[in-house]
């Protein structure tokens, strides 16, 4: 039992959600590797959502309601530490959940379906009978309805060549990942460097909170966006809290 007074109780307890997910089949062990990379970055960005990240978050929200065709990518990861969350963005964007592997087993894509639809989830797209160009391993696979005809991705904790491969279809791809320096955040259209137990419940929040407006003030919001600034301001940050800690030691 892992008490709430402890120190680390928040990423313990992410941890811990993982690890689940890996028992009940639908995170492969290889994320548990890329779950504790991801924390090492989360500790260096101060384990907060930064001012940088949160425009960017809301810059995504935005993106997500101006979205013609739309379409949230779901991987074990993910499925493991905010199935409820993306089934809510989901909602609010009008955005069908696909489920998208890299060590891909049909059992495991359909253990993640039913236990996004356990949790309420009703707008989800099933089939893999389509490839995205240039791809060679399983993440290729995609839905015709889906992932392929979409104009906008979310693709949290993607890998880099996928992203590379979606925008190169064209698409406008909204990347969460802890890693400013990843081919994943070098190559997507909007990089959110923010944990995704705190990126997606904000995202929501914005789009809540934006539904309301029209195209116009919509485009407004994602006009004049800088990836690259976005991933500058993030390795300050980082920079910024290793001069910090030099400084208390």
């Amino acid at each position: 039992m892992i008490l709430k007074s402890h120190p680390r109780y928040e990423s313990l307890m992410t941890r811990e959600l993982i690890v689940e997910g890996v028992r009940k089949g639908i995170t492969s062990t290889q994320g548990l590797i890329a779950q504790g990379r991801g924390e090492t970055f989360d500790y260096l960005i101060g384990e907060k959502t930064t001012e940088s990240a949160l425009f960017a978050e809301k810059v995504a929200a935005a993106k997500l309601l101006i979205a013609r065709k739309p379409v949230i990518s779901v991987n074990g990861n993910v499925a493991a530490l905010v199935s409820s969350e993306i089934i809510r963005l989901s909602e609010l964007v009008n955005a069908p959940l696909e489920v998208n592997l890299f060590h891909r087993t049909e059992e495991r894509v359909n253990k993640i379906i039913g236990h996004l639809r356990s949790l309420g989830a009703k707008n989800l797209v099933t089939k893999s009978n389509a490839l995205i160009p240039g791809l060679e391993h399983d993440r290729a696979k995609v839905d015709s309805d889906g992932i392929f005809i979409a104009d906008v991705v979310l693709v949290p904790l993607e890998d880099g060549d996928r992203c590379k491969a979606l925008m190169d279809m064209g698409k406008t791809v909204i990347a969460i990942d802890l890693n400013p320096l990843s081919r994943t955040a070098q190559c997507a259209t909007i990089t959110i460097v923010d944990n995704i137990v705190r990126a997606v419940p904000n995202i929501s929040k914005f789009a809540e909170e934006l539904k309301e407006l029209d195209m116009k003030k919509l485009k407004e919001i994602t006009r004049g966006y800088d990836n690259k600034q976005t991933l500058s301001l993030a390795i300050e940050e980082i920079n910024k809290n290793f001069i910090s800690f030099i400084g208390r030691s």
